[in-house]
């Protein structure tokens, strides 16, 4: 379980990033947010899967 607590630093930092890169794209951009929302969800979306897998893997061995 230790591993698996360390393992979910990577995933936090994605989303933490993708989020970021996000508001900062719409701040620059206001009419582009409608484009940049669907990717960042997508990416959330991604990076938590991960974390997703290690807990079910952190399980299984």
């Amino acid at each position: 379980m230790i591993g698996y607590g360390l393992a979910t630093i990577g995933p936090a930092i994605a989303v933490g990033l993708i989020f970021a890169a996000y508001i900062n794209g719409v701040a620059r951009q206001p009419e582009s947010q409608s484009r940049l929302q669907p990717i960042a969800i997508l990416g959330f979306a991604l990076a938590e899967a991960l974390a997703i897998i290690g807990i079910a893997l952190a399980f299984v061995i």
